[in-house]
């Protein structure tokens, strides 16, 4: 049975939470037999699966399908679905109908990038019965646009912005907020002012919980590396060198070998020998 709202809310404060993006089948089989908490299909697929140079161009119908692919691939994990750009900026009417989507497509619950700004659209989508996971700080969307991949809360001013951030979505009804590249002091402070859980990316390790993007943490995307990413595996290395091992093999006639190939009856080709001279 996947995890629930309810069973992720129970985690504050008592044991942290674990979460891992994942867009395809397969890495959502492997993430959630490893066990993580919740599984986040995240926008920036566009970037590690369909090249972009960023998650702006990310449309509703390709987050769809990569929803649905995850879906499949869990057992236990929560299934959290990012809304793309542009997809619930223009009305709540708008939000309600591609959150419903994300829904059908087989997420739990979905996360929107904003703070006081989106604390209508946050509240109107809750309304209708679909849980939502906020995200502040750094907001890959909007932020890099305007400012670039920087560290936010590093004044005071700025700080307090954020706290009012978390504390609006919490009121609108939020049930966790991700906080992305948030000074540590101050996403403790966060934290430590809301009753929902913080899932933390770059943002220190007094976040109820953490996220990294499953390609980071594998070693198999080499264009970013941000100072925030633990590597477990260089994966890319290791599969270069296994499809460079297949490639040599091919062309020098290792591959296939006998134990690799299906042989006729000898009687039966005796037959189709006789056949065809």
């Amino acid at each position: 049975m996947p995890k629930s709202v309810r069973d992720i809310l129970t985690k504050k404060g008592t044991t942290k939470i674990s979460v891992i993006t994942a867009y395809d089948y397969t890495t959502s089989l492997f993430c959630d037999k490893a066990g993580v908490d919740i599984l986040l299909v995240g926008d920036s697929a566009g970037m590690v699966m369909l090249g972009y140079q960023s998650t702006i161009p990310v449309t509703m119908e390709q987050m769809c399908i990569f929803t649905e692919a995850v879906s499949r691939g869990r057992q236990n994990a929560m299934v959290v679905a990012d809304m793309p750009f542009m997809s619930y900026q223009a009305s709540q009417s708008q939000a309600i109908e591609n959150a419903g989507r994300l829904i059908k497509s087989g997420a739990d619950a979905v996360k929107l990038e904003g703070g006081l700004e989106v604390s209508e659209t946050v509240k109107a989508i809750v309304e209708v019965g679909i849980p939502v996971m906020g995200h502040i700080g750094l907001q890959p969307q909007t932020t890099v646009l305007q400012e670039g991949y920087k560290v936010q809360a590093k004044t005071k001013d700025s700080a307090l912005k954020l706290i009012d951030a978390a504390k609006s979505l919490e009121e609108a009804g939020a049930f966790s907020i991700a906080l992305e590249m948030v000074t540590q002091e101050v996403a403790k402070i966060i934290t430590e002012s809301i009753n929902i859980p913080t899932i933390g990316i770059g943002s220190g390790a007094d976040c109820d919980g953490q996220v990294l993007v499953y390609h980071d943490v594998v070693g198999l995307y080499d264009k970013l590396k941000p100072k925030f990413v633990k590597r477990y595996l260089e994966l890319s290395q290791q599969i270069v060198k296994a499809v460079e091992s297949y490639k040599n093999d091919v062309v020098s006639g290792k591959f296939p070998a006998k134990e690799h190939s299906f042989s006729m009856d000898k009687s039966e080709l005796e037959r189709l020998k006789k056949e065809i001279a």
